[in-house]
């Protein structure tokens, strides 16, 4: 019985998946289609499991570390798109306070 590697770590705990998907978000995307494709040749997952996955990344110490400007921007371009959404869901008339 041969035991499975261990998926390589940097010195803040990030898999190699992790490192990888942090340099991608750092690459500039001006469109989503690209991107959409880009995601399935490199990590050969959908567009919306690489999310799923990429926002559990960014809210974990090690990203933090690793990459904080990063993070805190994916972070803050998340809120402001939650943000949005939360103002489209309020009925005519009413502000978020």
């Amino acid at each position: 019985m041969s035991a499975e590697p261990m998926p390589a770590r940097d010195d803040t705990g990030l898999d190699e998946r992790s490192l990888r998907m942090l340099a991608f978000e750092g690459r500039a995307f001006t469109q989503p289609g690209p991107k959409a494709e880009a995601i399935r040749a490199e990590f050969g997952i959908s567009a919306a499991r690489y999310y799923r996955i990429l926002g559990e990344l960014i809210d974990s110490p090690a990203a933090l570390r690793h990459d904080p400007m990063l993070v805190k921007r994916l972070q803050r371009m998340r809120e402001a798109r939650a943000a949005t959404r939360a103002r489209r869901s309020l009925p005519i008339g009413r502000t978020l306070d």
